[in-house]
């Protein structure tokens, strides 16, 4: 089931640099070159396959943008997508 606007903006005021686009929490992380961006996806890419959510990504040198929505609720926000920003936060804060 899916996160209400308030709901999504109450977690939005939590996390760090995300904000929403449409049914998604979109971020994207910067780092120091493209070996720690690359870093940053193979953890939060463990991360995500053990939370068994994975995201819509794409890395571009030292960037890497994020895309989460739940796919099997609708395409639309839940805790799952707030739980794995969660943890892209703290690898991304690990990493730099």
């Amino acid at each position: 089931m899916g996160m209400d606007d308030g709901q999504i903006e109450r977690v939005l005021a939590e996390l760090n640099g995300w904000r929403r686009d449409g049914d998604a929490l979109v971020k994207t992380f910067k780092f120091a070159d493209f070996r720690a961006a690359l870093a940053f996806m193979v953890q939060a890419g463990f991360a995500a396959d053990a939370a068994d959510h994975h995201p819509d990504w794409t890395n571009v040198y030292n960037r890497v943008a994020v895309r989460l929505t739940t796919h099997d609720a609708g395409n639309t926000i839940t805790t799952k997508d707030v739980v794995l920003a969660k943890a892209f936060d703290a690898i991304e804060k690990s990493k730099n």
